[in-house]
């Protein structure tokens, strides 16, 4: 398979996983305007829950379709798929990153 290809599919499953953490970060920063603040055994199961969910979503992600590749015989596309991918999520987290350090201290809301 082509490089082409595989940074393609890569830049999809960072993508995807941007998306998702993206979206889990905004649900868990209004949290408490959304669903109040009670601190009860509903709200660890609610937190819990939402990680257990996440590590499954982002690891099928991230990790789903180089596994199924490399079981199926193709290893060397496995592999690169996955290293591809994590150079994706690397330049995705970096611009996060960068926008956050340009953005005024004044303007972050803790």
């Amino acid at each position: 398979m082509k490089n082409s290809k595989l940074a393609f599919y890569s830049f999809l499953n960072a993508l995807g996983t941007i998306i998702y953490v993206s979206l889990v970060a905004l649900v868990m920063s209004n949290g408490n305007r959304w669903f109040g603040t009670g601190n009860n055994i509903l709200g660890a199961i609610a937190i819990l829950s939402l990680l257990v969910l996440s590590a499954a979503i982002v690891g099928a992600l991230v990790l789903g379709r180089p596994i199924l590749w490399y079981l199926d015989g193709k290893k060397s596309e496995g592999i690169k798929l996955f290293l591809f991918t994590l150079a994706w999520l690397f330049v995705f987290t970096m611009v996060v990153f960068v926008i956050l350090a340009s953005v005024p201290k004044q303007m972050v809301v803790y």
